[in-house]
């Protein structure tokens, strides 16, 4: 089906997109996974690009534009392009609203122009060794003392972690007060008692960097407390359904990259005289897909232009379309036989690239627990 919800304004973006991500991000992409993190260079291109941050209102360095479609644009492009070394889904859709929203004027002028210039880049820290989707047993704690707060604590499976001039860390200002005793905290670069472990090494998405992240009588100044003290689970719960749709939709184009290929690939091989792609089963199971990717592609896209996305129904989206990735993928990958096991074959990265997509962001559990509470049960 014609996709409906873009103007000619939106293809123009994409255009952008795509220049830029086969200019700066694809020719590098091979040695940043090697390496195990991007350089900071392409963070300063995408800036300079307008990629970042431009949905921040021009007074502050950004262009203004507060339309979903153009988030939706972007996250499609760098998945159809398997660039999942930049995280600037996570910079722009998701932390981005934390430091557009919940800041005080003081905040936006010391943040958001380098935001949006590639100078910052930022992350945020919710998960701990202990506390992984219940975000209300965490342990990490701060304490206020004068004019500001002293905190302790570890994080782990940070993306963005090693190259992170901002952070904004999610941690219990009262121990006593349940969900409303978490508050959220800017640390920035260069604090004292601020440090990062090791670089994790994951199974796939090798060039993004993900780290564990230690504080150790960390003094945050008040002025960088983000929004008010005790109700950063609340802010939490308002900022996860744009997270969740973020991840679903490029979640989604992941998949469609990967049918494609698939596609071509079973059009070209032959087996028995004859192109793989028309063995009945083949050909069953590739409308299987097809017809399954269609009906995200049209829920996605009335996600992406719905006004109030309700929690429930991003949770829909994210754990429907991540599990998709994961079918098609691992379909896909069969479809190639050998082949699809060999690391010179984009399915085959695609295969472990896509497997975190239904663990981040909340689990597909925890998708469907937020689903089922919403029905009453």
């Amino acid at each position: 089906m014609r996709r409906t919800i873009f103007t000619p304004e939106h293809d123009a973006f994409r255009e952008l997109c795509r220049t830029f991500l086969a200019k700066e991000v694809v020719p590098n992409h091979e040695r940043w996974e090697a390496a195990g993190v991007v350089d900071r260079e392409v963070w300063l291109a995408a800036g300079k690009a307008g990629l970042l941050g431009f949905f921040v209102d021009e007074e502050y360095g950004g262009a203004g534009v507060r339309d979903r479609r153009y988030s939706a644009v972007f996250a499609e492009e760098a998945a159809r392009a398997g660039a999942s070394g930049p995280a600037f889904g996570l910079h722009n859709d998701i932390i981005g609203p934390y430091l557009t929203d919940l800041t005080t004027e003081e905040q936006k002028r010391r943040w958001l122009p380098g935001f949006c210039s590639g100078e910052i880049i930022t992350a945020i820290a919710m998960t701990e060794p202990g506390a992984g989707s219940d975000l209300q047993g965490i342990r990490t704690t701060a304490v206020r003392d004068g004019d500001s707060y002293v905190l302790n604590g570890q994080k782990t499976f940070i993306s963005n972690g090693i190259l992170a001039d901002l952070v904004i860390v999610v941690a219990r200002t009262d121990p006593d007060a349940g969900h409303r005793g978490i508050s959220l905290l800017v640390v920035e670069r260069g604090m004292a008692g601020f440090d990062r472990g090791r670089n994790l090494e994951k199974i796939g998405q090798k060039a993004q960097d993900t780290a564990e992240l230690f504080f150790a009588d960390v003094w945050v100044p008040a002025a960088n407390l983000l929004g008010e003290e005790g109700q950063g689970f609340l802010y939490l719960m308002r900022n996860l359904p744009a997270e969740r749709l973020s991840i679903a939709t490029a979640a989604l184009a992941a998949a469609e990259k990967v049918f494609e290929l698939t596609l071509a690939y079973c059009k070209d091989r032959q087996a028995f005289g004859r192109p793989i792609g028309s063995f009945q089963h083949n050909r069953f199971v590739l409308a299987e897909m097809a017809t399954e990717l269609e009906l995200g592609r049209t829920f996605v896209d009335r996600c992406v232009t719905e006004p109030e996305l309700t929690a429930e129904t991003a949770a829909m989206a994210k754990w429907w379309c991540t599990e998709l990735q994961k079918h098609v993928v691992d379909r896909c990958l069969q479809l190639h036989g050998g082949y699809g096991y060999m690391l010179e074959y984009p399915v085959a990265k695609a295969y472990l690239d896509s497997r975190i997509a239904t663990i981040y962001g909340g689990t597909t559990e925890i998708m469907k627990e937020v689903i089922g509470r919403s029905l009453g049960v």
